[in-house]
């Protein structure tokens, strides 16, 4: 008899479906999108929340543009994680958000910044600033009835083709933004400047995607997903290189958070830092269909990774960011297992922006403190839906725990 949980193969995403139905059901957001596609015309004067997209597809030719409503006024929450989660907005708030976009693009050559030279300069101006831009778009056609999302930007809605763009007010730069802008510095130094001048996240990682930061004569657009990973990593890699020089933590700790579907635990043992992600896409849900269990899993030592974490992607960067900022807070380092569960609720992909800061909230709070990891795991069973034990076959870092103690048993044992 098949095991009920047996790790299937790939799941019908969301990224794939792109309301086609493939999960059986009716699909929430191309509802909402055809509602509002038929207020939508070939013009848009509104103010952009500012929000740019860069696309990765055709690289180095690819569609380029900016996000906005066909209205004015504040339009900040329609474009950012940190406020979706402040404000506890729901999925279909979410969705709400994102639909009201029009994604007012054209292509260009990312190696070529004199290819459509007036568009890439319209994105870098709108990309800097930290507050709605005021903008006049006249557009080739009537934006189209499509969706374009995947795990880790957000859901972006009714592209079309830019004809003409008209910035109408100056846009708000912050002083440290600007001046990095003009400065001649490497684009990981540069987005480290920013995290510490207490630049969010959102931000930095756009003006990073319009090709403005770096030295000037490497700069260039960098797709909109590759820069939101990229600023992640930059992030937790510069905390990291600092935290593996503290003490360890002493006894075992547990956070959690919960956010729109997804459950989160963090499980910090006494060790030097690794870290490893087990995500569970639940049986039932639009991740998963079916009736078996998808679990995906990436890792690392304490030497850090050296390829590209494929099968959790961008979530695996936003949550190691969350550890890596509390772990700096404390002057601690630790080992992490996070495990997360995608539950039936989480019906559409909000981006990876969520999962940052559900993880980050996660570490407001105090922290579970156990003697033994078998206490910690107790705990943390009781609030999972799925029985631990399939995480607990499955993770690297409990196998890696395991092994180092029975060496520590063996060495005491003979001395």
């Amino acid at each position: 008899m098949r095991n009920a949980y047996e790790v299937k193969c790939e799941p019908i995403l969301c990224s794939k479906c792109k309301g086609k139905g493939l999960c059986g059901m009716p699909c929430p957001i191309l509802a909402r999108l055809k509602a509002i596609h038929k207020t939508l015309s070939d013009e848009v004067y509104g103010n952009s929340p500012p929000e740019i997209f860069v696309g990765r597809i055709g690289y180095p030719y690819v569609y380029s543009g900016i996000l906005s409503p066909n209205e004015i006024g504040e339009t900040s929450i329609y474009s950012r994680p940190e406020l979706w989660f402040k404000n506890n907005a729901g999925i279909t708030d979410i969705i709400e958000y994102r639909t009201k976009l029009v994604y007012c693009r054209a292509k260009v050559n990312v190696k070529n910044s004199y290819w459509n030279r007036r568009i890439i300069e319209s994105i870098q101006e709108i990309s800097a600033s930290y507050k709605p831009v005021a903008v006049e778009i006249k557009l080739k056609h009537k934006p189209k009835v499509k969706l374009s999302f995947d795990a880790v930007t957000p859901l972006t809605t009714n592209p079309a083709e830019l004809q003409k763009l008209r910035i109408d007010e100056n846009p708000k730069i912050k002083p440290k933004v600007e001046k990095l802008i003009n400065d001649d510095v490497k684009a990981s130094e540069a987005v480290i400047q920013l995290y510490n001048a207490k630049i969010e996240i959102s931000s930095i990682y756009q003006v990073l995607s319009a090709g403005l930061l770096g030295v000037k004569l490497q700069r260039r657009l960098v797709p909109t997903r590759w820069s939101i990973t990229a600023t992640d990593d930059i992030i937790s890699k510069f905390l990291l290189n600092k935290i593996k020089y503290y003490d360890t933590i002493d006894k075992f700790m547990v956070f959690h958070s919960d956010y729109l579907g997804n459950h989160y635990e963090f499980i910090l043992l006494p060790s030097v830092f690794r870290f490893e992600v087990l995500e569970a896409k639940m049986p039932g849900s639009v991740w998963n269909p079916g009736k078996e269990l998808f679990i995906m899993q990436d890792y690392e030592d304490v030497f850090g990774r050296k390829t590209y974490a494929e099968n959790v992607t961008g979530a695996y960067y936003a949550n190691r960011l969350a550890v890596a900022e509390y772990l700096t807070r404390i002057r601690r380092q630790a080992a992490c297992l996070v495990l997360r569960e995608v539950r039936p609720e989480y019906f559409a992909p909000c981006g990876v922006g969520i999962l940052r800061e559900a993880s980050r909230d996660a570490f407001t709070r105090k922290p579970e403190v156990f003697e033994t990891l078998e206490e910690a795991l107790k705990t943390v069973a009781s609030r999972l839906k799925l029985n631990i034990n399939v995480f607990i076959k499955k993770s690297w870092l409990l196998k890696q725990i395991k092994q180092q103690k029975t060496l520590f048993e063996f060495v005491n044992k003979n001395h």
